[in-house]
């Protein structure tokens, strides 16, 4: 008598379930990614601290890939730096909108502190010594170009009180000094609260300028 065997005509248990194809990305999606990867390294470790290795093996590359988009290290820590100069530039610079010179020192407070509070690790890597000359310049020319801003509004406000303008770049500049300073401080305390440091930065300055003598004298014994 025969015996019926079935057979199965599905797929043989031993056969392996295909991998699913990865989506490769355009030059562009590589770039941004390589920028992101660069910026949240050199901000926790700084520029010595990083190296190629580190930051192909983060974005799942070969060390080619990283000199083929940035020519090295230092071409990718030159563009980093860039962009976050431009852009905490373009924060200030488009915060000042307003008529009164006292908002106007909020809003310049207000947009620093903000940077400081969404991008983070942009500020962490502005306020290193850079080791490589920027297009953009150092952190330091960055504040004295928006202390150029500031010197302005300052000039017609000593004009309009009978001070002498020609003074308005020296205050600008003390002015945005003493507010990046405070920020740099802010960056890793984080208290008092945003709005808090900005009403005290604000009220150190303006009151400061209220009060300010048109030709101020030392009381001390040196004079020069």
């Amino acid at each position: 008598m025969m015996v019926a065997v079935a057979t199965d005509s599905s797929t043989p248990s031993n056969d392996k379930p295909r991998r699913a194809r990865r989506t490769r990305m355009t030059g562009a999606e590589r770039r941004q990614q390589l920028l992101e990867i660069g910026r949240t390294l050199f901000a926790a470790k700084g520029f010595e601290g990083t190296s190629v290795e580190e930051i192909a093996a983060k974005a799942g590359v070969s060390k080619p890939v990283v000199y083929e988009h940035f020519g090295g290290k230092e071409g990718l820590y030159a563009v980093v730096v860039d962009r976050e100069m431009r852009r905490l530039l373009d924060m200030v610079t488009g915060s000042l909108t307003a008529g009164h010179p006292r908002e106007l020192c909020e809003q310049a407070a207000f947009a620093l502190l903000d940077y400081i509070e969404e991008y983070t690790d942009g500020f962490r890597i502005l306020v290193r010594d850079s080791p490589i000359p920027q297009s953009t310049g150092s952190f330091a020319s960055l504040i004295s170009d928006i202390a150029t801003q500031v010197e302005d509004i300052l000039g017609r406000e000593f004009k309009s009180r009978g001070f002498d303008p020609k003074l308005a770049p020296l205050y600008a500049q003390a002015l945005v000094g003493m507010v990046a300073l405070t920020g740099q401080w802010w960056l890793d305390v984080r208290k008092p609260k945003k709005a808090e440091v900005a009403a005290h930065l604000v009220n150190l300055a303006w009151h400061g300028l209220d009060g300010l003598e048109p030709k101020p004298r030392l009381i001390g014994h040196r004079k020069s």
